[in-house]
């Protein structure tokens, strides 16, 4: 029985991972070179990039970090600006309080990006579990930590939770914590590879959690 679900932020909640690729695309482009889809997909939803690194290894030299951030981060923060909830995370959240289960967030990203965002898109307070990577030493998936946090603040065992993501590295960490695990791509990830998770959604707005929990217990896809 599934007693408890739990969150990917980037690409689940809140897409800011297409502006991220989009602004960095930019960079890059405005450079002269290319930051590819291939490379960037296989990072997606970890720490391990360092898009500045990459950046000076295409050119050849070193760069102004700070002049490239301010620039590349301007830009992101409009994109930002025009995103709102993902669909179907509102229709979720009230369901999980509906059916009595336990929810958390468990993430890559540190407090001072996500604790932001779910203030500005009215969701802080629905959440009294919010796991991080710097919460568990800043290490982030496919490393399990982030979500063994969570299971042990939810006090469950980790085949009682479900966790939902939107990328290849947050399944792995998320199965190799234990739980169960629904992949739910975005625009970003829809195309990688997912035969890894236990059950995949294009949308979380397919089919309502209850029906979910059902079908992932089930063993369909």
């Amino acid at each position: 029985m599934i007693k408890a679900v739990i969150f990917d932020f980037d690409g689940l909640i809140f897409d800011s991972e297409t502006p991220d690729f989009i602004s960095w695309q930019e960079t890059y482009a405005a450079h002269g070179v290319e930051l590819s889809r291939e490379v960037w997909n296989a990072h997606i939803g970890t720490i391990t990039f360092n898009p500045y690194l990459h950046l000076e290894e295409l050119l050849g030299r070193p760069l102004d970090r700070d002049a490239v951030w301010a620039k590349r981060k301007a830009r992101d923060n409009e994109l930002l600006a025009a995103q709102t909830i993902m669909p179907g995370v509102e229709d979720y959240l009230a369901e999980v309080k509906k059916l009595g289960l336990k929810y958390a967030i468990a993430s890559s990203s540190k407090h001072s990006w996500i604790d932001k965002h779910l203030q500005r898109l009215g969701l802080f307070d629905q959440f009294e579990h919010i796991f991080c990577s710097d919460d568990v030493g800043n290490i982030g998936k496919p490393d399990p930590a982030v979500y063994q946090a969570a299971i042990a603040a939810l006090g469950i065992a980790p085949e009682t939770g479900l966790a939902l993501e939107d990328s290849p590295n947050g399944v792995t960490a998320a199965k190799r914590a234990g739980l169960w695990c629904t992949a739910v791509p975005n625009q970003m990830t829809r195309d990688l590879n997912f035969d890894h998770a236990d059950y995949r959604l294009n949308a979380l707005t397919d089919m309502p959690l209850s029906q979910l929990i059902t079908e992932v217990m089930n063993g369909t896809n």
